[in-house]
C-alpha cells in the first residue's frame, strides 16, 4: 500500500498571504504610502472602536485625507454578526475598495469578514498585541453558529506600529503571549490528527508556528519588563502564526485542544477572560496529557504575568472543570489529544488539580 496521506499531500489548497507588513515604532505613518504602493482603490472605511478611532482612526482619516483618499467610519461597539452584517451594507452602499481595521481583536475581524463578504480588501492595523488575528485570515464573531474562528480573508497589508502596542495595556500584551505558547499543543494535536485519523498534516507551517512559540518563550523575561525588541518579538510571532495559517489552509498550526478548552470555558463562565489567557491556560492542562514539559510552560506563563490558575483568570474551578468535560464537542471533526469520547468529569477534575489550575 501506498502512503494514506500522498494524495492529500498532492491535492492543491488555497494560500493567501499578506502582500506588505509593516512592523516597527512610528509604523502608523506608513499606511497613506502603503495604499499608495496597492493602489486599490481611493474609497476606504475605517472600522474601529468607538475609543481607539479618536486616538488613532481619526488621525489615519486625516493622512489618508491629506493623500487624496476619500476616507469614511464605521464605530462597532461589539464582536457581533449584527456588526458584521452593518459594516457590509456601509461597504456595500458606499462602494468601498479598501477596508482598515484599526484597534484590537474585534474591530479587525469584523473588517476581515464584512470585506471578504463584499470583495474588498483589508489592511490590518492592530493597536495592541492580544492574540494571532493580527494577519491570520480567520476571525471570531458572537452569535454565529460557530464559536470558533471561521474563514474570512487574510490581509493583503499589516501595519504594526509597537510604539502604540507597547502603550496599550500589559494584560492584552500577555494574552498575545498565551496565545503564542499555545502553538506548542496545538502543533501536537495535528501531528497526531496525522499520525492516528490520517489528516493532511504540513510540516513547514507546523515549525512556523512552533518557531513563533518557542521564540516568545525564550524572551518572557524581557517580554514582562516591557522591552521594545521583545515587545516586537510578540508582534511578528503573532504575524507568523497567521502566516502559518494561511499556508496551511486550516487553523490547526495555531488552534488544538487548548483553544477547544478556550472556547467552551468562553461558553460556561460569566467573565471568562480573554482569549490568549484561556488557552495559555489550556495549554498548561493540554501540555500534560501530551506528556509535554507542562512545568515549564506554567512557569513561563506565570514569568510574563498570564494567569495559570482559574482564580487569577477568574473563573471558578467547576467552570475550568465542565469545560475540559465538554472542550471535545465544540468541533467533534478536529481529533486532538482529548480524543473523541473527551474527559470524564473525574479525569478534568484530576488533570486540573495536578497541574494547580484549581
Amino acid at each position: 500500500m501506498g502512503d494514506p496521506m500522498s494524495a492529500d499531500r498532492r491535492a492543491p489548497h488555497y494560500m493567501q498571504l499578506p502582500r506588505e507588513v509593516v512592523v516597527g515604532d512610528g509604523s502608523i505613518r506608513e499606511i497613506a504610502p502603503m495604499c499608495d504602493r496597492l493602489g486599490l482603490g481611493d474609497e476606504i472605511l475605517i472600522v474601529s472602536g468607538p475609543r481607539t478611532y479618536g486616538l488613532f482612526g481619526r488621525p489615519i482619516s486625516a493622512l489618508l485625507g491629506e493623500r487624496g483618499y476619500s476616507v469614511r467610519h464605521a464605530i462597532i461597539e461589539s464582536a457581533e454578526a449584527s456588526e458584521v452584517d452593518r459594516v457590509k451594507a456601509i461597504i456595500s452602499r458606499e462602494g468601498i475598495d479598501l477596508v482598515l481595521g484599526v484597534g484590537g481583536g474585534k474591530s479587525i475581524d469584523i473588517a476581515k469578514l464584512s470585506s471578504a463578504a463584499c470583495g474588498a480588501h483589508v489592511i490590518s492595523v492592530p493597536t495592541a498585541a492580544s492574540h494571532d488575528g493580527i494577519a491570520s485570515p480567520y476571525a471570531s464573531i458572537k452569535g454565529s453558529e460557530r464559536p470558533y474562528s471561521v474563514r474570512a480573508q487574510a490581509p493583503i497589508g499589516i501595519v504594526a506600529d509597537t510604539e502604540i502596542i507597547a502603550k496599550s495595556p500589559f494584560r492584552l500584551l500577555a494574552s498575545g503571549c498565551g496565545d503564542s505558547i499555545a502553538k506548542y499543543t496545538a502543533v501536537r494535536d495535528w501531528r497526531l490528527a496525522h499520525e492516528v485519523k490520517g489528516e493532511y498534516y504540513g510540516e513547514y507551517a507546523a515549525n512556523l508556528a512552533l518557531m513563533s512559540s518557542k521564540l516568545v518563550m525564550a524572551r518572557a523575561s524581557s517580554i514582562a519588563r516591557g522591552e521594545p525588541d521583545a515587545i516586537r518579538t510578540v508582534v511578528e510571532a503573532l504575524i507568523s502564526c497567521g502566516v502559518a495559517m494561511s499556508i496551511a489552509g486550516t487553523t490547526r498550526p495555531c488552534s488544538g485542544s487548548e483553544h477547544l478548552f478556550a472556547h467552551a470555558l468562553e461558553l460556561v463562565a460569566k467573565d471568562p477572560g480573554l482569549h490568549g489567557e484561556r488557552c495559555g491556560l489550556g495549554t498548561i492542562m493540554m501540555a500534560k496529557l501530551h506528556g509535554l514539559d507542562w512545568r515549564r510552560i506554567r512557569a513561563v506563563l506565570g514569568r510574563i504575568g498570564c494567569p495559570t490558575t482559574a482564580s487569577q483568570l477568574g473563573v471558578k474551578g467547576e467552570e475550568v472543570v465542565e469545560a475540559l468535560t465538554i472542550a471535545h464537542r465544540i468541533r467533534p471533526e478536529r481529533f486532538t489529544i482529548l480524543g473523541e469520547r473527551g474527559l470524564s468529569r473525574d479525569e478534568a477534575k484530576r488533570l486540573a488539580e495536578e497541574t494547580g489550575v484549581i
